[in-house]
């Protein structure tokens, strides 16, 4: 009698074997499709991150766009600094750039109106005094 035709109980060896080998292989399939859905479910989400954040990016683009506007840049500069455009006579041309570097004039210093309440205290607080440089008689 060979291995193959012994019985168990009534049932052949191969029989059983095979049942078992069977059920290991529907526990593993079962096994593998749950941790694909479990994965499956960690991409949906990862992309639905991604998403998310290039919708950010791409609002966040358009804000600095908007902050970045030459206009709103210059009428915030002279609300705020005190800044105007440079006069014609102060620009250099190519040709006078070497006679500009040779006799630099003094630098002009603008010191904006002061907020509300807010330049006394920060000269006070910081002890600093605030300094005027002369203007050259030509910028005036």
């Amino acid at each position: 009698m060979s291995l193959l035709d012994r019985r168990v109980r009534g049932f052949r060896l191969v029989d059983l074997v095979a049942l078992g080998l069977l059920v290991v292989l529907i526990l593993g399939v079962y096994l593998f499709k749950t941790v694909a859905g479990r994965e499956r479910a960690e991409i949906a989400r990862i992309e639905r991150q991604i998403a998310a954040e290039k919708a950010r990016i791409r609002l966040l683009q358009a804000e600095v766009s908007h902050l970045e506007q030459p206009s709103r840049i210059e009428r915030l500069s002279t609300a705020y600094l005190g800044l105007v455009p440079v006069s014609v006579k102060r620009e250099a041309s190519t040709e006078t750039l070497l006679d500009v570097a040779r006799n630099p004039a003094p630098p002009v210093v603008v010191i904006p109106p002061p907020a509300v309440g807010a330049a006394p205290a920060v000269a006070e607080e910081t002890g600093a005094a605030l300094e005027v440089a002369a203007v050259p008689e030509e910028a005036q």
